[in-house]
């Protein structure tokens, strides 16, 4: 009998106080669980600046999993020459020149899918409410850009406000400015904010300004903070951004390095995983009245097989001028609208339930599974079971 390896040793150095950082390590775990033999697995459970790493110099670890956002943190991981994987929400400290491979979310996608979101609901005025560069908030700064492009992009204005990412000692101040300046956007208006955290600094701003949240001003954040999303008044809408599919993506790529093998990049990206919609921009903000109802019919029976006719017959103009306006508001004709809200509606099936690709064909209003792989492969370039695939840890 053949003796058993040893296990390999491994430091997970994060920040145990951040949503983010917390949701890769539950994908780490979930990486663990499908080994055949556990790791023996280091962990400081602090945040990141305070934490107590060990002599990595003289550690006998076999690799490293780190956030980089830490300046001592980073200058002692990338001195050590023990394999590591590196993730972060803004790069940090992180250095190319060291070989160590990077895995973070795709933050033009992320920006895409609230800009995307908020012009489906019929948004023509936008915000954006973020962070300052620094080396830890590279992502606001990503985001800022895609979020501008993606609406500029349809012809609309954007105004765009930066603070600090800290500002515990300078609350009340900081509150004032911003209150002042969300009263002066032109309402009504779609924001995102770089992360929850900024969100809920919007969010208390326009209640202490008394500023109706969804109606003069829809708030969309990222991270998705179940806690911090619920506690919001009203509950906040927020993406996803599938930090557990970057801790499992990391772990098996650590794995690999630890048995020998190079890593073919430096840098990994991870599409987000989608968008929760709570109070906070659950709106359709559309000042013509016949357009508003036609869009709340299609979200309210796009899955009971709604058709144009259905939609013409239900608002009181004719056919031609609805589909006039509904083209000039939304961008789309009603027809592409229905089959939009579909496939948006079996994208959430497949992510989040067992259901068989027939069975939500069926749910969400294709005519056959046929017709759902279609469309499917359409506008996301894969099959609908290739797509759950993909996105299944």
């Amino acid at each position: 009998m053949a003796p058993r390896k040893p296990a390999r040793c491994v430091a997970l150095i994060y920040d145990a106080k951040l949503p983010y950082d917390v949701k890769v390590m539950t994908g780490v775990a979930a990486y663990l669980r499908r080994r055949a033999s556990p790791w023996n697995v280091y962990i400081e459970e602090s945040a990141l600046h305070q934490q107590r790493l060990p002599d990595l110099a003289r550690w006998h670890g076999d690799g490293i999993l780190a956030d980089l956002d830490d300046s001592r943190v980073a200058s002692q991981v990338l001195a050590s020459g023990i394999p590591t994987v590196a993730f972060g929400s803004g790069y940090g400290w992180y250095q190319p020149s060291s070989g160590i491979p990077y895995i973070y979310s795709d933050q033009r996608a992320v920006a895409h899918l609230i800009a995307d979101h908020l012009l489906e609901r019929g948004f023509r005025r936008f915000a954006y409410f973020g962070y300052r560069r620094s080396p830890i908030t590279g992502f606001s700064a990503e985001r800022a850009v895609a979020f501008g492009q993606r609406v500029r992009s349809a012809g609309c204005p954007l105004w765009m406000r930066l603070g600090p990412y800290e500002n515990h000692r300078q609350w009340e101040s900081l509150q004032g400015r911003l209150r002042a300046w969300l009263e002066s956007l032109p309402k009504p208006v779609g924001l995102m904010a770089a992360n929850d955290k900024a969100a809920r600094q919007v969010l208390e701003a326009c209640r202490a300004g008394g500023i109706r949240v969804p109606e003069e001003i829809a708030v969309v954040g990222v991270d998705n903070d179940e806690m911090l999303c619920q506690l919001c008044n009203p509950p906040l809408s927020s993406v996803e951004q599938d930090a557990k599919r970057i801790g499992f993506q990391a772990a098996a790529l650590l794995d690999r390095m630890m048995a020998g093998a190079k890593p073919r990049r430096l840098k990994y990206v991870i599409v987000p995983e989608g968008l929760k919609v709570r109070r906070s921009s659950d709106i359709i903000a559309v000042e013509d009245e016949n357009v508003a109802a036609a869009l709340a019919l299609i979200r309210s029976n796009a899955s009971s097989g709604i058709k144009v006719d259905d939609v013409v017959a239900q608002v009181a103009i004719s056919r031609s001028q609805l589909e006039r306006s509904f083209k000039a508001v939304v961008g789309r004709t009603i027809h592409d609208e229905i089959r939009r809200v579909r496939l948006e509606q079996a994208k959430r099936l497949l992510l989040e339930t067992p259901l068989p690709v027939k069975q939500i064909a069926v749910r969400c209003g294709f005519r056959t599974v046929q017709h759902l792989t279609a469309i499917f492969r359409e506008f996301e370039g894969v099959a609908p079971a290739t797509f759950r695939r993909q996105r299944a840890l």
